[in-house]
């Protein structure tokens, strides 16, 4: 199970939608008022940045983006599911389809928040940095397309075996 190369991807997958879980996505700073907003799986909030560059609590607003953290962690128990549906292709070939779409939801979701959301809550023409658990995503949905590419080699070999039977 866990020596096929797919099922190596697939674990990879659930890593990085863990590690999702707990790196910021998106961080934009004002330069005028030293105003921060950053954006988690579970949060987009500002907060006052003081000089030293530790942030202080006064005057935050927190807004809730739990859509991220909820969609990471369903493709996470989606692919960690798939790894043990290994005696069944079909079934892991269609999980895989369907965390292609949620990883697809999951990087637009990422964006909409980042773009518009939190665009919104600082007024600036500097834009906002993509901080490492954008990048996640993306590395999931390759990592994504290579366990799909593997598991249809396994189906064709079995088939062709058969075939010869």
């Amino acid at each position: 199970m866990i020596q096929r190369i797919q099922s190596v991807f697939l674990l990879i997958l659930v890593i990085a939608m863990v590690s999702l879980l707990f790196l910021p996505l998106w961080a934009k700073t004002n330069p005028d008022n030293n105003q921060e907003v950053v954006l988690t799986a579970f949060s987009l909030s500002t907060q006052a940045v003081t000089p030293t560059d530790a942030a202080s609590t006064i005057g935050t607003i927190n807004r809730n983006t739990i859509a991220i953290g909820g969609l990471a962690i369903v493709i996470a128990l989606v692919a960690l599911y798939e790894i043990f549906q290994f005696k069944n292709r079909f079934t892991q070939i269609k999980l895989g389809l369907l965390n292609s779409l949620l990883l697809a939801a999951l990087i637009g979701t990422i964006f909409y928040y980042s773009s518009y959301e939190g665009d919104a809550l600082i007024k600036t023409t500097t834009p906002g940095k993509y901080q490492a658990g954008f990048y996640l995503p993306l590395l999931g949905l390759v990592v994504n397309s290579l366990a799909n590419r593997f598991i249809k080699r396994d189906e064709d070999l079995v088939r062709s075996v058969d075939r010869l039977r």
